[in-house]
């Protein structure tokens, strides 16, 4: 094929998605701050991929970031799932990561592991997990899980010498958050498929949660504002 040819279908594609995206995108009120039923609505109308669009919930959150004490993080068990099978990776040895891997860990592993991750920077995985001997070995990859936000917690129950248990209620769609660095957190809470009503009550349940954990450092408006998208489609505001 020749370079022309290739140019007029990659031009042909990216007019379509433009096409896509234009349309979706007026589909959303720029003036209007919705109630949350309506919001997933609207998402449910802007997920105009062809794969089943996953539905995100991004809180921004009025706290300081550089504070040790108003970090906001904690972990979420959504009745629903993600509608996606998270592959979870377990720092563990001996024992421990014979129970990981019977139990469904996608990828178990030490010090070997951490190795790895610390010469590739890449992790293999959605979620870590460690035992607490571990967390001296994983300490050395922090920067690389660190600004994910996935680097194990005792808060967020990701540190656990019970790795059976962890395993098993991360994968039935209990989920870790914790705060980027811009005061913000996305959670994945969803598919475009899944019933109005089970949005609404894996999003409840999630706000609830990081309400809960609010740090008592934090003073004023805590949750400051809430959006809802889908995969690749505009945002909606919404308001509880």
């Amino acid at each position: 094929m020749s370079r022309n040819s290739l140019d007029h279908i990659t031009g042909m594609y990216m007019s379509h998605i433009s096409k896509r995206k234009k349309a979706a995108d007026a589909l959303v009120d720029r003036s209007k701050v919705y109630t949350l039923a309506e919001a997933i609505e609207i998402t449910k109308k802007t997920a105009t991929t062809k794969f089943d669009s996953g539905v995100e919930l991004h809180v921004r959150l009025g706290i300081d970031p550089q504070k040790a004490d108003q970090i906001v993080r904690g972990t979420i068990a959504l009745p629903h799932g993600t509608g996606k099978q998270k592959k979870i990776v377990v720092f563990a040895e001996g024992k421990e990561a014979e129970l990981a891997e019977k139990a469904g860990a996608a990828r178990v592993g030490g010090k070997e592991l951490i190795k790895e991750i610390s010469q590739t920077g890449k992790f293999p995985g959605d979620v870590a997990v460690a035992t607490p001997d571990m967390m001296r070995f994983v300490s050395a990859i922090a920067k690389i899980l660190g600004p994910k936000g996935l680097m194990p917690n005792p808060k967020n129950e990701t540190v656990t010498k019970d790795v059976t248990k962890a395993v098993k209620e991360l994968a039935a769609g209990k989920i870790p958050f914790r705060n980027d660095a811009t005061s913000n957190i996305h959670l994945l809470v969803g598919r475009a498929s899944f019933e109005s009503s089970k949005l609404l009550e894996n999003i409840t349940i999630a706000l609830d949660a990081i309400k809960r954990v609010k740090p008592s450092a934090s003073k004023g408006a805590y949750l400051l504002s809430m959006y809802l998208s889908s995969s690749m489609g505009p945002s909606a505001p919404f308001i509880l």
